[in-house]
């Protein structure tokens, strides 16, 4: 955990300069929300634009965008924020409903992100065949070449601290 959380320092004091992605992977309970929020915060103290939304929400976005027409400015509006923000985090990818709506629209996000040369943290209790069978070969591959995988271990802390 210590080079997990070392990692994650270097994350936030290379931000300008290396524009890295990160992926937090693991079980329920093992801290990959806590550590993106840390990341969060200490990116906002430096005044960077950060977004975070579960995957839920953020699919919630992309189909508002694309079929809610009494709100289309406004959604307009925050899809090009969460394109064009500093920071995007993206927690418990997997827990939303996936069709190829979400896989293409996953897809869409992150290699615009990645072209625009800005940050992405996704967290998610999913495995890489997980990723691969849900989100498709496609989607795995932007995340093998362009992000840093974090395997987190352990028990889950939020029940350890109800038992203790």
């Amino acid at each position: 955990m210590r080079r997990v959380v070392a990692g994650c320092r270097e994350f936030v004091r290379d931000f300008d300069k290396k524009h890295d992605n990160l992926l937090f992977t693991g079980s329920t309970g093992v801290g990959k929300t806590f550590l993106t929020n840390c990341i969060a915060r200490e990116l906002m103290d430096d005044f960077h634009s950060v977004i975070y939304l579960t995957a839920s929400d953020l699919f919630d976005v992309f189909s508002r965008n694309k079929f809610d027409y009494d709100n289309a400015e406004d959604m307009k509006d925050m899809y090009r924020f969460i394109l064009d923000c500093d920071l995007l985090i993206i927690d418990d990818l997997g827990t939303e409903l996936s069709n190829s709506f979400t896989t293409s629209q996953l897809f869409l996000c992150l290699n615009e992100r990645i072209l625009r040369q800005k940050s992405t943290i996704i967290s998610t209790n999913l495995n890489m065949n997980q990723v691969a069978d849900i989100y498709s070969e496609r989607v795995l591959s932007r995340i093998s070449n362009s992000y840093t995988i974090i395997k987190l271990f352990g028990d889950d802390i939020r029940l350890k601290k109800r038992i203790h």
